[in-house]
């Protein structure tokens, strides 16, 4: 849990740890979103329908410019975004 400076425990994490730095959820993708601290946004796929739920992009998408796709085992697909 991130107490504080959002922006400021981030950058720190980013400094500290060598790789990627995965997190989830709506909300917290569009705090870090709006902060300009998102590199890069990996969706993954799956052949489920729902019937509600909350969106992944809470407020208006980012821009955003699709650098790869791949197939995950025989029914997921990732979609790998970056921030225009």
């Amino acid at each position: 849990m991130i107490q504080g400076d959002l922006v400021a425990a981030i950058r720190r994490l980013k400094v500290l740890h060598e790789g990627e730095i995965e997190v989830a959820g709506p909300e917290l993708a569009h705090s870090l979103t709006e902060l300009g601290l998102v590199d890069e946004y990996r969706l993954y796929l799956h052949p489920v329908v729902l019937g509600r739920g909350k969106p992944f992009f809470a407020g208006p998408r980012p821009p955003l410019r699709l650098v790869a796709s791949d197939r995950i085992g025989e029914q997921v697909i990732r979609l790998t975004y970056v921030p225009v």
